[in-house]
């Protein structure tokens, strides 16, 4: 910027973006304090290197703004774990499938780990199947993103919410504590 370019001559682009052409560096300064703006390089590996007159405070400015609303709309991505074992009863497989159902319509993703124990390691088609039954119990709201995998003693599937389905929000508490739906 401005003193700290050391070559002898430049390509310069106007503060429109019109182009000036090859000019010794020290026109180069003089029209940056003519046009009250800074002397910017922009490619310095290009021969000669290319300049351009601008306000350097007000692209810092710009640019930090622009990394900001990046930063704002960026989707933070939350992985909840549900932990199942081959042999679970029935009302317990149901209470999981709810909590699975919760975090989907929430917009996270859930890893689903079945643990096998003991002779369990054996009969993986039974992790399998019960893996394969909870995917059909949620295909409304939510795809396998990962296919079941033994993993030593465990055997992961990873479910992700369908990409139309916004999270929804959480309900709001009133002053009495009680959440309204």
């Amino acid at each position: 910027m401005n003193d700290r370019i050391r070559v002898p001559e430049v390509r310069l682009v106007g503060p429109e973006g019109e182009q000036v052409g090859i000019v010794p560096i020290g026109k180069a300064l003089e029209l940056a304090a003519e046009a009250d703006l800074d002397l910017v390089e922009v490619a310095p590996m290009a021969r000669p290197p290319v300049c351009k007159l601008m306000d350097f405070g007000k692209f810092k400015y710009e640019s930090a703004q622009k990394a900001r609303e990046a930063r704002r709309n960026q989707a933070l991505t939350v992985i909840k774990e549900m932990k199942l074992r081959p042999k679970i009863d029935p009302h317990d497989y149901a209470t999981k499938k709810g909590h699975v159902e919760r975090f989907l319509k929430q917009g996270d993703k859930v890893k689903i780990t079945i643990m096998f124990r003991g002779r369990e390691q054996s009969r993986p088609e039974l992790g399998f199947r019960l893996l394969q039954k909870l995917a059909e119990d949620i295909t409304e709201l939510g795809f396998v993103e990962s296919s079941p995998k033994q993993d030593g003693r465990n055997m992961v599937m990873v479910v992700a919410p369908h990409r139309s389905s916004k999270p929804s929000s959480r309900p709001a508490k009133t002053e009495e504590g009680v959440a309204q739906a």
